[in-house]
Parts: C-alpha cells; structure tokens; sequence
C-alpha cells in the first residue's frame, strides 16, 4: 500500500488521561478513528464520550495478551483494522534500589515493556497483510538516561527503546515504522503524584518539591502532555515514512 489506510485507525493505550488523552484528540484532530485502551474502563469511556463518532474505548491489562487481542477485536469490530499503534500506557514507582522488591520490578516490566511487546505483537498481522503501519512507543528520557530511585522503570523504558531500535529493523522493508518519544517530567497525574509523594517524605513545600523536577529541564518547565501528542501524530503521519528506529526526546534540551 503506498498511501495511509482510509478511513484510519488508531489504537492508543494507556488513553484515559495525561499523554494518552491528548495523542487521542491530537490524532482525531489529525482524521483518525480512535479507540482509547485503558485498565479502567470508566476513564476511556469518559474520554470517548468527548467524540463518540471518532473515539471508541475498550478496556484490558495491556501485559495480558488474551485480554489485548479480545479489545483489538473489539475495537476493530468499530472502526476497522488498526493502522497507527500508541503504545502509551505506563507506570513509575520508586524506591531505593536496595529495598526495591520483586513485586515493584516485576509490576515495572508488566505496564511498561510487556504491555508494549503484548500490543505491538497483536496488531502487527494486520499491519502486514496492509503493508503499512506506524507503532509509536511513549517511552521516557528515562529510556535515554539514568535516574536515581527508580531504577526499575529505567530499565523498563530502555528496554522500550531498544525493542523499538530491533523492531524497526525488521519491519523496515514492510511498510511499517517504528519509533519511540521519550518525554522528560511531563505535567501529568503520574508527576503530580510523584511531587506529592516528595512532599509527603521530606515535608518540602508543594513548589520546591516540583522544583525539583523542573530543575533537569533546560527551559526550566514541565512538558505537556498536548507537545508530545503533536510528535507521536506526525510520526504516525505519511510523512515521517522516513523516520524508523528513533527515539526523539520531548524534553526541553534535557537530552541531546
């Protein structure tokens, strides 16, 4: 197929706030059909209730492959084969690497790596009889860099960026691109509850706890969630048919 599939379709996970929530109005903004993926089936509802014509939820655990492939059959009973894959959904814990137990790296690996390899897994057939498709991972600076205390999640979202480096390679001559974002500290529930939690333990002040996590960002800010929706839209575009393998920082000059 030399074009992108019309009507398209695209599937992003992790849809129901934050990131998630703007890759999905960013891409129906764009002429996509969207289902929204999330374990709480009260959040995507809410967020496909905003368009019910151009958003559609599903609900599954991401890292559960049975679940996943029973909501893509879902999805695509709605709005056709998936064409674009968002693999957004995630989650970060911390806790100091010598008292970090088994179920946090394990829970770690489940949301952020598993659930990409799942999903990613269960599309790419209809990808391939297409010869074409566009699968973004939202990974993290944390995939790019190390950080302190949650050395869990850092591994997690390295491991996002190199599946997504070796998948590239071998969808390279098929049609189908394969790309990471990796955000620094961006304004989401995920941060807010972090800043609270710093808050919580040290007994600092709500601003100099979230000064903390501006700090690392050269432009002395947090990123939002709409700026990295509009770098996964143009990568799922037929534009960026180019661009594969790549991890593309949204982080403020935090990683060059």
């Amino acid at each position: 197929m030399s074009g992108t599939p019309s009507p398209r379709h695209a599937l992003v996970t992790g849809g129901g706030r934050g990131i998630g929530a703007a890759i999905a109005r960013r891409l129906v903004a764009e002429g996509w059909h969207v289902t929204v993926l999330g374990r709480s089936a009260e959040a995507v509802q809410a967020v496909a209730a905003e368009d019910p014509e151009h958003l559609f939820a599903v609900s599954a655990d991401v890292a559960d492959a049975e679940a996943v492939a029973a909501a893509l059959a879902e999805a695509q009973s709605r709005f056709g084969p998936v064409a674009a894959l968002v693999n957004n959904a995630g989650q970060a814990e911390s806790a100091p690497f010598h008292k970090m137990d088994m179920g946090l790296w394990q829970r770690m690996l489940a949301v952020n790596l598993t659930g990409t390899m799942v999903c990613s897994q269960a599309v790419l057939p209809g990808m391939l009889a297409a010869g074409w498709g566009r699968i973004v991972n939202v990974a993290s600076t944390a995939g790019q860099v190390g950080y302190a205390y949650v050395s869990a999640y850092c591994a997690a979202k390295h491991g996002v960026v190199g599946l997504t480096r070796s998948l590239a390679l071998e969808l390279a001559t098929k049609g189908i691109t394969v790309n990471a974002v990796c955000p620094g500290y961006t304004e989401t529930d995920i941060v807010r509850q972090s800043i609270a939690r710093v808050v919580a333990k040290t007994g600092r002040s709500p601003e100099a706890a979230r000064a903390e996590f501006v700090k690392s960002n050269p432009q002395g800010r947090l990123v939002q969630p709409d700026e990295v929706a509009d770098a996964v839209a143009w990568l799922c575009g037929q534009g960026a048919g180019a661009v594969t393998g790549q991890s593309i920082s949204v982080a403020g000059g935090e990683v060059m």
